[in-house]
C-alpha cells in the first residue's frame, strides 16, 4: 500500500481557492481523496495565528480530520496583506519526512516549493502530487509534481453568507 505524507499551506490555500472559485477548501473532501487506496503517515496543515476565534474553531476542525496543526505568528505587511511564512517549515518537514512515504502530497501554488519539488522527485524518487488552483499555481511548481491536481468540483466548499 502506497504511504502518503500531507503538507497544506493553509494561508496560500485560502487565498488561491477562494480567488479563482470564491470557495472554500474542502480539507476533509481532500483527505478522503488523496488516502483513498493509500496509508496516511501523515498529515500537516501549516497556518498563522492571530488569536481569533473563529480561525480557533477552523484549527480544531482540521485537528479533528486528522491534521496535525502548525502555528507561526500573523504577520501583516504594510500593503495590508499577510503572509504565514511556512515556506522553509514546509520545505524542512517534506524532506524529513520523504524517507517514510512513497509519495508527497502538497497542497499549495506556491512556487517557492518548486525546488524542493524537483529534488524529492528526481534526487529521492518520491512521487510528489500538487493541488493547487489551476490559474494561480506557479507553472514551475506544476510542472516539477509528478501529478498537478487542479482544486475544483468536491474539493471546494461554498461560503456560508455569514462567513
Amino acid at each position: 500500500m502506497d504511504r502518503v505524507a500531507v503538507f497544506a499551506d493553509v494561508q496560500n490555500l485560502y487565498y488561491t481557492v477562494k480567488e479563482q472559485h470564491n470557495c472554500h477548501f474542502d480539507y476533509g473532501a481532500f483527505l478522503r481523496q488523496i488516502t483513498e487506496g493509500r496509508q496516511l503517515i501523515k498529515a500537516l496543515a501549516y497556518a498563522t495565528d492571530k488569536g481569533d476565534e473563529r480561525q480557533r474553531r477552523f484549527q480544531q476542525i482540521l485537528k479533528g480530520l486528522g491534521f496535525e496543526v502548525k502555528l507561526q505568528p500573523f504577520i501583516q505587511r504594510s500593503d495590508g496583506s499577510t503572509k504565514g511564512d511556512w515556506d522553509v517549515g514546509i520545505t524542512v518537514d517534506m524532506l524529513e519526512h520523504a524517507p517514510r512515504v512513497d509519495t508527497i502530497v502538497l497542497a499549495s501554488g506556491d512556487g517557492d516549493y518548486a525546488a524542493v519539488v524537483t529534488k524529492l522527485v528526481n534526487e529521492l524518487d518520491i512521487a510528489v502530487e500538487v493541488y493547487g488552483a489551476q490559474d494561480l499555481t506557479a507553472g514551475l511548481l506544476a510542472r516539477a509534481a509528478t501529478r498537478f491536481v487542479p482544486i475544483q468540483g468536491r474539493l471546494l466548499l461554498p461560503i456560508p453568507t455569514s462567513w
